[in-house]
């Protein structure tokens, strides 16, 4: 499973989904979209963090912990 969050510098948001993906044990990579602006070509977010699973935007903001937890186990 490959897993990236799209995050913004200072991203607030995107540290609290960093630590979500950690407490589930999940490795991830980090992609600071204002260095690479064409990640946002391929998922146009909006709100940070956008989180990534195997090339497919799942969720924008924070996701819901239950929510995560299921998307990540399917």
């Amino acid at each position: 499973m490959k897993v990236e969050v799209l995050t913004t510098p200072g991203c607030s948001n995107c540290s609290v989904l960093e630590k979500m993906l950690e407490n589930l044990g999940v490795a991830y990579d980090l992609i600071n979209v204002t260095e690479k602006p064409e990640c946002l070509e391929k998922y146009p977010i909006f709100t940070a963090p956008g989180l990534v699973i195997n090339e497919k935007l799942e969720f924008t903001g924070i996701p819901n912990y239950d929510e995560l937890k299921k998307k990540l186990s399917e």
